[in-house]
């Protein structure tokens, strides 16, 4: 898994950690997207984007 891979890389950790991360994130990809746009949107909700509409991987 390339996302694995750059866990393991930016975190120093080991690569169980890093697959099981990597996991993680792709188990809960919803709440993951869910929470990234929620970060990163303005108070105003100028760029609020439907959290339903995004994924973070392609099938």
């Amino acid at each position: 898994m390339r996302l694995s891979w750059q866990i393991q890389h930016r975190r120093k950790s080991t690569r169980s950690k890093a697959l099981f991360s990597a996991w993680a994130i792709f188990l809960n990809e919803d709440l993951t997207v869910f929470h990234l746009v929620e970060k990163h949107s303005h108070n105003k909700g100028i760029n609020k984007v439907n959290p339903q509409a995004l994924t973070l991987f392609t099938y």
